[in-house]
């Protein structure tokens, strides 16, 4: 289940390269918020900001869809994640900060350094993203604006495709990269009934707040990679495969 329709070819890719066979069900896609007051105020002023910070590739698709790098002053950015850092440098851009683990919480811890009283922060963001960075970075003694940029949303194409699939038994493994997926595929489960046919699916995600939804909707998770990364999930769920047999 990759996060959303660009995601979906890549991970295809990948699951195929391991051997396995991939049915792409997108659970989320984004679309950009009309521009508002909010977000043109924080784009006139770019140039004062000390630290812009992108927290996934979509943020910086989005964000550049709003702005032209032709006569933008950036600050500095910071990422979470490699591939986010990646697209950034693909146009361009030289990427400041990036931390050792891409979870927001070790990302605060160690970015907290940077931040003085007074630092000006920007972060794009989508409409469900957590506000802990934020909150941490203020609490540190930075002046963070916050602006959303797109939404998140749950095709409607998958939602038949999923609930057929999974009523069918025709899913044996399903693989969550954001709280966000969990949400959309528990809304249909709920919908159809589906309960018990998610007993006997193998689940993998990335990430502890992924993690973390998963068991509060009470479902197990057999693979959870320690680095972040959805080639670390696959592999992590084919070491999971071979110790059960």
């Amino acid at each position: 289940m990759p996060r959303g329709k660009d995601q979906a070819k890549p991970f295809s890719q990948l699951v195929a390269s391991f051997g396995g066979f991939p049915i792409e069900i997108p659970l989320i896609d984004f679309r950009p918020i009309k521009k508002n007051e909010r977000l043109q105020d924080c784009l006139k002023v770019l140039d004062t900001y000390d630290w812009i910070i992108f927290t996934s590739n979509v943020t910086v698709n989005t964000f550049f869809t709003f702005i032209k790098k032709e006569g933008a002053c950036f600050p500095n950015i910071a990422v979470i994640g490699k591939k986010t850092e990646k697209v950034l440098r693909d146009r361009g851009f030289p990427v400041a900060f990036v931390p050792s683990a891409y979870v927001a919480e070790v990302f605060v811890r160690e970015f907290i350094p940077h931040i003085q009283k007074g630092t000006r922060v920007l972060i794009p963001k989508g409409n469900l993203a957590r506000e802990y960075i934020a909150s941490s970075l203020r609490e540190a003694g930075a002046v963070v604006d916050e602006v959303v940029i797109y939404e998140t949303f749950m095709p409607e194409e998958s939602r038949h495709k999923l609930a057929k699939m999974l009523d069918c038994g025709e899913l044996d493994i399903l693989t969550f990269t954001s709280p966000s997926t969990v949400d959309h595929l528990m809304e249909v489960v709920k919908e159809y009934g589906l309960q018990d046919k998610l007993k006997h699916c193998i689940i993998s995600c990335i990430g502890p707040i992924t993690e973390k939804k998963l068991r509060e909707y009470g479902l197990p998770v057999h693979a959870a990679p320690s680095e972040y990364t959805i080639e670390e999930m696959l592999k992590s769920t084919i070491a999971f495969l071979a110790a059960e047999k």
